[in-house]
């Protein structure tokens, strides 16, 4: 195993070169198993201390090359010309066993020429947060950030009040955010952001290249990808939080886990981020701002001299791509084989029993399951016979519906108020409550007898209403 670092091959205005901090007494707390030995750093578990070390900062391995990337972004419809990784290293790239090449990213692991006045560290709270929503968001098959590694620094982190530090290691496709391309179109850098496409496009969409116009092609796989990610967000009810186009990877995966959360009651306007005063970012507003954050892009883009028409033409193909695949999520969800005339119609009367009832949006997918082929006593309704109605015109026998909707629909999501326990639980030093919730959230869509309240909303003393960004 050795690091490879192609980003650092690009021109020095992309990066700053940055040593990590490292930290003065860390403890490993967490190391995954299965996406080491895809990345073939497998080896490293038989030296706990290096190990340690390693995802500390407190030592290299060979050919790491570490950098802090620059970019821009629009934060809350704000254009901030500068932001970049302020306390974030890229240590370099591996190439899994299937040949798939990824960064490997320390986040927390302090200060660089971008902290803005930063301590560029990382509470042990959102440490552990990002490790267990990005992992379930992978189990779950949502494109994502994945969590190889967490540390404890043995350091004090100043944010409200002292906190324990913490090092998270962030495997990505790659960290090229929508705000990449604003930190270049921004300095009228157009030979810059010729260079970006070019790598983004080898990189991420190497059949783009081979297009009329590579840039409006790159364009469109991005709107894709973007289309098909907002719609598995809101078909596993998730709010990110914080969609600003610096947290909007080019890749299509999901980036950036600060202020996120799953919603309990279903409720088509929820916001947690505390600083989402106004809204921006609710669950029900996500697919219109990824078409927003598209539409920077796409500026930047015409900087390199296709025609506004063309990158028209693709933005305009966001909205129909991410409602078919909503739509054909939801359906999925409600153990429909395709999407048919009058099923949205049905999907909304389902949103509405939900919205009106303060239902939980997880669990109601499952209940609704065990009504498949029930006559009686409809639990759900006037909606309820319509929905047996309409399954009553598939082939699909009542089991088999069964099979499919508890397929999609999961049990066990990372719910806020189990985070928060599990947080409070490590901040004194006892990590068995993360490795319990970290191993129910592997299996998300079965059944485990004897974890029946992982699966369980929390109770009116235990709910968590307001999420935050750990900066």
């Amino acid at each position: 195993m050795r690091f490879e670092n192609t980003y650092v091959e690009l021109p020095e205005n992309f990066y700053a070169r940055v040593a990590p901090a490292g930290a003065p007494a860390p403890e490993l707390l967490a190391w995954n198993d299965e996406l080491a030995a895809q990345l073939g750093l497998s080896a490293l578990k038989a030296d706990r201390e290096k190990l340690v070390q390693i995802f500390a900062g407190n030592e290299l391995l060979p050919g790491a090359e570490p950098i802090a990337l620059a970019y821009a972004g629009h934060q809350f419809g704000n254009f901030v010309p500068q932001l970049g990784d302020g306390r974030a290293l890229l240590l370099g790239e591996l190439l899994d066993t299937d040949g798939q090449r990824f960064d490997v990213q320390l986040k927390g692991s302090g200060q660089t020429p971008y902290s803005r006045r930063g301590d560029g560290r990382a509470a042990l709270g959102p440490v552990i947060r990002e490790y267990l929503v990005s992992e379930a968001m992978y189990r779950m098959g949502v494109p994502t950030t994945r969590a190889l590694a967490a540390v404890r620094t043995g350091e004090w982190v100043v944010r409200d009040g002292r906190l324990p530090g913490g090092v998270l290691t962030r495997v990505a496709a790659s960290h090229i955010r929508v705000g990449t391309f604003e930190y270049f179109a921004a300095r009228r850098d157009q030979a810059a952001l010729q260079t970006l496409t070019d790598y983004a496009i080898k990189r991420h969409y190497p059949e783009a290249a081979e297009a009329d116009s590579p840039a409006v092609a790159f364009f469109g796989k991005v709107v894709e990808a973007q289309a098909r990610l907002v719609a598995q967000w809101m078909g596993l009810g998730f709010i990110h939080g914080v969609m600003n186009t610096d947290n909007t990877s080019i890749s299509g995966e999901t980036i950036d886990y600060g202020p996120c959360a799953f919603m309990d009651e279903f409720d088509y306007h929820k916001v947690f981020s505390s600083i989402d005063q106004m809204g921006r970012y609710a669950y029900g507003r996500q697919g219109s701002i990824a078409h927003w954050n598209l539409a920077r892009l796409a500026e930047c883009l015409m900087l390199l001299g296709d025609p506004q028409a063309l990158f028209e033409e693709q933005l305009a193909l966001f909205q129909p791509m991410f409602e078919d695949e909503f739509a054909r999520r939801l359906a999925a969800k409600l153990g429909l084989e395709s999407v048919q005339k009058g099923d949205e119609e049905l999907i909304t009367a389902w949103l509405q029993v939900m919205q009106d009832g303060e239902l939980d949006y997880t669990l109601s997918f499952r209940q609704l399951a065990d009504r498949v082929g029930g006559q009686d006593n409809a639990v759900f309704g006037d909606f309820e016979p319509r929905w047996h109605a309409r399954l009553r015109q598939q082939t699909l026998s009542a089991d088999q519906v069964r099979e499919q909707m508890n397929s999609v629909n999961p049990l066990f999501i990372p719910r806020n108020h189990q985070i928060e326990r599990v947080i409070d639980a490590a901040i004194e030093g006892d990590l068995a409550p993360f490795e319990e919730l970290r191993s129910v959230l592997q299996e998300p869509f079965d059944d485990q007898p004897g974890f029946e309240s992982y699966a369980e909303p929390p109770s009116m003393s235990e709910r968590v209403t307001e999420t935050f960004c750990g900066t």
